[in-house]
């Protein structure tokens, strides 16, 4: 783990290299933040890594909603699932589900792609299996416009927390 100022510091290559993965498959985020060091605090770096997601053109905040993985467990496919979603779904007991509950969690993804157009995404640390399948009923009515603006609130999340796993104050 580096502070702010370390990774400040860093050439935009190794700033990206390590940043890039905090928004799942999509390393332009980081080379956008890293555009605008240096960051005063990690709740600027966040900022900046967020608004750059907020201020990109729809079809690119599409692509990056369509980047993560559908929350099925161990069904994903590997190449599709990165390191950190992987230890993010098994935190929430989802690599653990029986076959009857990721055969609802494939039915209610499959409901969810189908309304929408891309995958269901929420921010699974700290949550349960149970939690999860009542939010994507919950979100499964809501208008496209709300999910679309509901993922990205989500990945904000995500981004958060993987960058606290990388980044320290100061």
């Amino acid at each position: 783990m580096i502070t702010v100022r370390e990774a400040n510091d860093l050439p935009e290559a190794q700033f990206v290299a390590l940043l890039g993965g905090v928004y799942e498959h999509s390393p332009w985020v980081a080379q956008r933040a890293a555009r605008g060091r240096p960051h005063a605090s990690f709740e600027a770096l966040v900022d900046a890594m967020h608004q750059a997601v907020l201020q990109a053109p729809p079809d690119a905040q599409l692509a990056l909603i369509r980047a993560h993985p559908e929350l099925i467990g161990k069904l994903a496919p590997i190449a599709q699932i990165t390191d950190e979603s992987r230890s993010e779904q098994a935190s929430a007991g989802l690599d653990r589900s029986t076959e009857p509950q990721m055969e609802e969690m494939r039915e209610l993804n499959r409901r969810y792609r189908e309304r929408f157009g891309f995958p269901f995404i929420v921010a699974v640390r700290g949550l349960s299996r149970d939690q999860i399948v009542a939010r994507i009923r919950e979100r499964t009515a809501r208008t496209r416009e709300q999910e679309f603006e509901e993922c990205l609130a989500e990945i904000g999340k995500i981004a958060r927390l993987r960058l606290a796993d990388r980044i320290q104050e100061g």
